[in-house]
């Protein structure tokens, strides 16, 4: 029996038709261009600031709102006041409370254009090119909003964990490094400049022309400065399924993870090497690189976290005809 068959019949009994279902009509939906929200599309849908406005009070309504004061799920929405106002207590709620928009007073329509441009685009959008699309004069608001929808980003994938064959490697991204570190600067691991960042990709069996192959799932990215190994246990554990297979190379950080899964193969065939496990992560960390450095040239380590967030959002939805509305009602 061949690793990769062996692979494979291991997987069977974990990966659900529904899962294989899910991914092949995300595939196919990806290619009806019609439904895809473009910026024509996007225009005609909110061409004004009150238009953007009342759709945010519809998916408000839909979701539903918690009083912050009984925790009651029932409320009645007060037109006048542009509020909601808890059934049992009488407590009021603003639109915003609650929400990305908390506490902010920029208009609806800049939040709806930001969503748009930061789902819509495959690479990304700076906020200084948003600030000057906007015509807004501040760049410290622009710049605080990107990031109020990028920690969005990451709770929506926080809901879900990586299951079956899972793949986990180390990523050295370059991040910005001050004029004194500059002058002290390390080489190697620990280094100033570079900042560790854990991937973890899914690998999904489908079958194809008659030939089982592995395709990519979804994936998720921590930063993570720590090169101890109990760090990486403590992330796997948050964000990997217990039963999983997972693939790593032989770094020691990875020595305890055979304790906490059902496998950890680490000694790996270049054969299986290369169409199981690491491919999908040498992929996901190239394409990454390509993404910071391409838009926002450098990032600081303590906002790290943010893009990677904006990355994975979108990478997890790449067969997503509208990730807008995915994005409003996590952001909700």
């Amino acid at each position: 029996m061949t690793p990769l068959i062996y692979i494979f019949m291991r997987l069977r009994k974990n990966t659900t038709k529904s899962d294989i279902l899910c991914h092949v009509v995300g595939v196919c939906l990806y290619k009806i261009k019609e439904f895809y929200m473009n910026l024509l599309s996007f225009m005609k849908e909110f061409p004004t600031e009150q238009s953007c406005k009342e759709h945010f009070i519809t998916y408000r309504k839909g979701k539903g709102v918690v009083c912050q004061k009984c925790a009651s799920t029932e409320h009645y929405w007060l037109s006048c006041k542009e509020q909601f106002q808890c059934k049992q207590c009488r407590f009021r709620t603003t639109l915003r409370s609650g929400t990305v928009l908390h506490a902010t007073k920029l208009p609806y329509m800049y939040w709806y254009i930001a969503m748009h441009l930061m789902t819509s685009t495959k690479k990304g959008f700076s906020a200084h090119e948003l600030k000057r699309q906007l015509g807004h004069k501040r760049y410290e608001p622009i710049w605080a909003m990107m990031h109020k929808i990028r920690e969005s980003m990451g709770l929506a994938d926080a809901k879900f964990i990586l299951k079956d064959s899972v793949g986990i490697d180390d990523a050295y991204i370059s991040t910005y490094t001050s004029m004194q570190d500059r002058v002290e600067l390390k080489r190697g691991k620990g280094s100033q400049k570079k900042s560790k960042v854990t991937v973890m990709v899914e690998s999904i069996p489908l079958e194809k022309n008659g030939k089982e192959e592995m395709y990519m799932g979804k994936a998720k990215l921590v930063l993570n400065p720590s090169e101890e190994s109990e760090n990486i246990d403590s992330i796997a554990l948050q964000n990997i399924a217990s039963d999983s297979i997972l693939f790593s190379d032989k770094s020691s950080s990875y020595v305890n993870l055979k304790n906490y899964f059902e496998e950890n193969i680490q000694t790996i065939s270049e054969e299986l090497k290369s169409k199981i496990d690491l491919k999908w992560i040498n992929v996901t960390i190239s394409n990454l690189k390509r993404f910071l450095l391409g838009i926002y040239h450098v990032v600081k380590e303590r906002y790290l976290q943010e893009y990677l967030n904006e990355f994975a959002f979108k990478l997890n939805r790449r067969n997503y005809t509208n990730k807008f509305d995915n994005l409003l009602l996590n952001s909700i």
